[in-house]
């Protein structure tokens, strides 16, 4: 008995076929993309920003803290070094704040527009 495909050539492809495409993960992959491109351009630009902004605030405390505390020792080592009351190295100390606030009060630049 002849068998009926007789005819048929069986066709033989060199590259196997191609495996179907996993939808999930490629969605799962461009909701990733995006999600970081979006942070990329929100968070991380304003996270840059508050710690810029921290840091300014905790060195503008740790600036007046030590200024202040300066000053202290400045006052407490005018005391011991001239004789008499406290308020002789109270005087000593601010007058010297006072020239040097005269002084950059000459040196500052007059804002533009202003006669």
């Amino acid at each position: 008995m002849a068998t009926p495909l007789r005819h048929v050539r069986q066709v033989v492809d060199a590259d196997p076929p191609a495996p179907e495409p996993d939808w999930a993960a490629q969605t799962a992959d461009q909701i990733e993309k995006v999600v970081v491109s979006i942070r990329s351009k929100t968070a991380d630009p304003l996270d840059r920003i508050v710690r810029i902004v921290v840091y300014g605030i905790v060195a503008a405390v740790l600036g007046v803290a030590v200024v202040v505390l300066l000053t202290v020792a400045l006052v407490r080592a005018v005391d011991v070094a001239i004789p008499g009351a406290v308020w002789s190295a109270h005087l000593a100390v601010g007058g010297i704040f006072t020239v040097v606030g005269l002084f950059l009060w000459t040196r500052r630049r007059p804002r533009a527009g202003t006669s």
